[in-house]
């Protein structure tokens, strides 16, 4: 297999200066890339916030076997430190699109720097970008007018809040446009409900408890080939709870069951067949959910 040379772009102005756009601010840029030259595809390691507004048509984007209903373009979210892109041996491309990219030093001391991490939307996965209606498109491309008309002027004391303000103002608009996306898309996420319900169940029956321990919110969205983020986000927009919460109850409803059965199994034994390591963090969590020990609860039932 080749080895595939991955680009590492630590600054704002070492990514504008390979897609040929003018830096007017060290920490924040708007590219437009129909102004860059043919740019050769690689993977690509940013140093800062990258958001890519894909202009090409997305009907070739499946799901299984469902494709998206939005195809007029697509965001694509990468956090500093992520690998992005593709691999093509060299080939020079065209690219289309937008592109604001905001290095984390920006968002210090900002209130869009407390919150970013609560964009989850920044560790999704490629595939699961968000796919814009001509509506929001046009929205999308306003705030990036607006970021951009903020950097043609000249920087005083103001120019920071009104960039970051504007960022965020963005990026509150995208998390309305997710949440709208997971609503037109509930058939496939009642489809993804299913799969967990069921991968979960047969985890719990399994020796994969004693074998890998404590099911983990990683290894079922691996299995179902989701980021753990966009998999936590369907769950808590379907069901209400976290994808922890929904493990760590139906853990206890197991646990309950396994408390009186004939089988007369230490509190010991339950907590190790599924996958704690300490009994101690099991009569933890069971009293944290129930309101008494698994002891006491025996002794009550």
């Amino acid at each position: 297999m080749e080895n595939q040379v991955v680009e590492i772009y630590n600054s704002v102005s070492e990514y504008n200066k390979m897609a040929n756009h003018e830096t007017l601010h060290p920490l924040v840029s708007v590219i437009d890339f129909s102004k860059s030259d043919p740019i050769c595809q690689h993977l690509r390691t940013f140093g800062f916030y990258t958001v890519f507004l894909k202009d090409v048509m997305c009907g070739d984007m499946i799901y299984g076997k469902n494709s998206y209903d939005y195809q007029e373009g697509t965001l694509v979210f990468i956090a500093p430190g992520q690998t992005y892109g593709i691999y093509n041996k060299d080939k020079f491309i065209q690219p289309a699109g937008f592109a604001l990219i905001f290095h984390p030093d920006l968002l210090k001391g900002t209130n869009l720097g407390k919150n970013i991490k609560d964009y989850n939307f920044f560790s999704y996965d490629v595939h699961e970008a968000l796919h814009l209606s001509e509506k929001e498109r046009e929205i999308i491309l306003e705030c990036f007018k607006n970021i951009k008309h903020e950097l043609g002027q000249a920087i005083d004391k103001h120019s920071k809040s009104l960039i970051v303000n504007n960022i965020e103002l963005f990026l509150n608009y995208c998390m309305r446009f997710y949440d709208r996306q997971f609503i037109t898309r509930d058939h496939i996420n009642q489809g993804v409900i299913g799969k967990f319900e069921n991968l979960l169940n047969d985890y719990l029956k399994s020796d994969k408890p004693k074998n890998i321990g404590f099911p983990m919110v990683n290894y079922f969205a691996e299995q179902l080939n989701l980021s753990a983020n966009y998999f936590g986000d369907i769950i808590k927009k379907e069901l209400g709870v976290s994808a922890q919460e929904f493990i760590h109850n139906k853990l206890i409803d197991v646990a309950k069951d396994q408390i009186f059965d004939p089988a007369k199994k230490s509190i010991s034994e339950i907590s190790y067949d599924l996958g704690f390591k300490y009994p101690q963090h099991f009569t933890r969590l069971f009293k944290s959910k129930v309101g008494v020990s698994p002891s006491e609860y025996k002794a009550l039932n």
